[in-house]
């Protein structure tokens, strides 16, 4: 068997590129010419991360850019396949609130907040983007919106109450 031949392993994470940018530093020669690539990888099991790189070549830099997706991964609480409560982040001029819908409704959202819930796992969602629609701050307000879930253990605790959830999705076996 050649080295060709070899069963591939699953990789661990799943990696997108969402936006590939051709940037421009002005030195005293003239003019250096680099590209800035935005990365996401998730898991699809409750964890993703954001990775923004810059080098002299495309494909260098969505290398690094994986790498620094790798090295911001956060982990988010999940019921079934939504969220469990309306949640909203902010970065700068950008705004997203992401609403959890009940089973069957689908990832509803667009451009870089609809890349973040699939690689989260996330299947059931709606979401809006407000503001800005910069793919990098867009991306980065929807991680720090998915950062406010606050878990149901914590709240009872804190109100001292039971909660009923509204949307309970079993895990399907496909």
């Amino acid at each position: 068997m050649g080295k060709f031949n070899r069963p591939r392993e699953p990789k661990e994470f799943e990696e997108r590129v969402v936006q590939v940018r051709r940037v421009c530093k002005v030195v005293s020669g003239g003019k250096r010419l680099g590209f800035r690539v935005l990365a996401i990888v998730g898991d699809k099991k409750g964890r993703v991360g954001i990775g923004l790189a810059r080098a002299s070549e495309v494909v260098a830099s969505i290398r690094k850019s994986m790498e620094d997706a790798k090295k911001n991964l956060v982990t988010i609480p999940m019921i079934g396949g939504t969220i469990a409560h309306r949640v909203q982040g902010d970065l700068g001029a950008s705004s997203v609130i992401i609403r959890p819908a009940p089973p069957g409704t689908g990832v509803i959202a667009g451009g870089s907040v609809r890349i973040v819930l699939e690689l989260l796992g996330i299947r059931d969602a709606v979401a809006k983007s407000v503001g800005s629609a910069n793919a990098v701050n867009v991306a980065k307000a929807t991680v720090e919106a998915l950062l406010n879930i606050q878990e149901q253990e914590k709240i009872e605790a804190l109100r001292g109450k039971k909660i009923k959830v509204k949307y309970v999705q079993e895990p399907s076996n496909a």
